[in-house]
């Protein structure tokens, strides 16, 4: 006990850092590849093998840092999925740590950082996504150390937290667009502006200078971008997304409600009400620190009401970043509440109290996502619609096999996205395996598929919807085939079908 009591923070650190592992890679692989990250992946093997294509996501509109990070581990690692979906772990683990630090620095007691290092464990938000190789767990990690710096910056006033937050906010930029929020947040941390004794006028004036620094160099980063041919791809894809301001102006009130709604909803069912109880709490528990709270405040509510009033097609997975504040939040809630009772059972049960919804919908995460309580957009996504990648794994497996007796000619629904790209990231080594997408689909099977059937075995896969088949993931009626592999999502009349012509 005097042991535990004399070591008890490391213990807990080396506990959570376990834990987080644990977490995030046990059944890392049991959800199949989702559309987006077939995508991702298949751009980072392309940029890997080929300098001329490393600003291959620009193409898309995308901006190329999770295709970087994850050039490096496709190399390395054997299976491409766990390649790409373990750069989103990283990204999580390098979170939990700026959790940590961002804490300790607003609050200044270690307990409250290790609790909020918890809270981000145990997050379900943060766990679905620190499990997929998707660009939102890394933006989340960008946009902390953004805040931990931003905060430096204004209490030091230094030039080298200059610098680093520069480049840490210039990593976000080459990630996603959504990371300009540290840029446009950046005045707000003059909450927390210090003197120090000398001319306060003086001062702002340094914290001016240091940060347009750090803004110069965000942008110079960026401005990497523009050695693409692509560039301008970016402005387009993210208008996909939201309203440009001169088409906002037209209707500035008419999406925001239902917007709001909707990401509201989902807030609350990853976040879950305990969760949100000790978030508001934080403002009604201790009698300091009231200027930390707003910031952090500030960091979640200006992203999400922007979102809510200029999101045309919106996810939830676009609010993750958003959150993280509310964890610390959380934490500091949590901490004032444990304190006021000395039995250690006690407080144990406080935390679980607070933290057994988390606990429980983690457990379907990492078991089955079908049970879990998250956001019916993303179990749609992930597992019952047709971006999820159910069949791919044993299609994988069946053309592999099949091809160790010649040529074999595979034909997929869709020429972007997780066809043909889930198979190119497993089979592009293949000689023996020519993969070629079709879209759009019509009544009658393409000349090119007829005239390879002649030649050798022919493979038909399905799994959008076809206007002329009468289920998702069918082939239309007129097409022949032998159905070799068929699997039925989680919603009903909706598959994955491979046939062989």
């Amino acid at each position: 006990m005097g042991f535990f009591k004399k070591h008890y923070q490391f213990i807990v650190i080396v506990g959570l850092i376990s834990l987080y592992f644990f977490t995030r890679l046990f059944h890392i692989l049991t959800l199949p590849i989702f559309t987006d990250e077939a995508i991702y992946i298949r751009w980072s093997q392309v940029a890997s093998n080929d300098a001329a294509w490393r600003f291959i996501a620009l193409t898309d509109g995308k901006q190329p840092m999770l295709v970087w990070i994850a050039m490096i581990f496709v190399k390395v690692i054997h299976d491409p999925l766990l390649a790409g979906r373990f750069v989103s772990v990283l990204a999580g683990f390098f979170s939990l740590i700026g959790i940590f630090f961002l804490t300790k620095e607003l609050f200044q007691k270690k307990s409250i950082a290790l609790l909020a290092s918890l809270l981000y464990v145990l997050y379900p938000f943060s766990l679905v996504y620190d499990r997929l190789a998707l660009y939102d767990s890394l933006v989340a990690m960008f946009m902390i150390w953004s805040l931990y710096f931003e905060i430096l910056l204004v209490k030091y006033k230094r030039l080298d937290l200059a610098l680093i937050l520069g480049m840490i906010i210039g990593g976000g930029l080459l990630t996603k667009t959504s990371a300009n929020f540290a840029l446009i947040l950046l005045p707000f941390s003059l909450l927390l502006f210090v003197s120090n004794g000398k001319s306060r006028l003086m001062q702002l004036g340094k914290w001016v200078l240091f940060a347009g620094v750090a803004t110069v160099i965000a942008n110079a980063m960026y401005s990497i971008l523009r050695l693409s041919q692509f560039y301008y791809i970016i402005e387009e894809k993210n208008y996909v997304f939201i309203f440009p301001l001169k088409e906002w102006l037209m209707h500035p009130f008419e999406f925001f409600t239902s917007n709001f709604n909707g990401l509201s909803s989902w807030l609350v069912s990853y976040a879950t009400v305990p969760f949100l109880i000790l978030v508001a709490a934080a403002f009604l528990v201790g009698r300091k620190y009231y200027k930390e709270k707003l910031l952090l405040l500030i960091w979640f509510v200006v992203p999400f009401i922007s979102l809510a009033f200029f999101g045309r097609v919106i996810y939830p997975r676009f609010i993750l970043f958003m959150t993280m504040p509310l964890l610390v939040l959380a934490a500091y809630s949590l901490y004032h509440m444990i304190i006021f009772t000395k039995k250690v059972w006690l407080r144990i049960l406080i935390v679980l109290v607070f933290t057994s919804m988390f606990i429980v919908t983690d457990y379907y995460i990492i078991t089955d996502l079908v049970k879990a309580a998250i956001p019916s957009t993303d179990k749609m996504q992930l597992i019952s619609s047709w971006p999820a990648g159910q069949g791919v794994k044993e299609t994988v497996a069946y053309l592999q096999e099949q091809s160790k007796k010649g040529k074999i000619y595979v034909a997929t629904e869709g020429t972007f996205g997780l066809m043909p790209y889930a198979l190119e990231i497993y089979l592009k080594d293949n000689p023996n395996i020519k993969i070629v997408g079709f879209w759009p689909i019509h009544p009658e099977p393409p000349k090119e598929i007829l005239e390879a059937a002649k030649t050798m075995p022919t493979y038909l896969i399905f799994y959008q919807e076809c206007f002329t088949c009468d289920h998702i993931g069918i082939k239309p009626i007129s097409w022949p085939g032998k159905q070799i592999i068929q699997i039925e999502k989680p919603e009903k009349n909706t598959f994955y079908t491979l046939y062989q012509l």
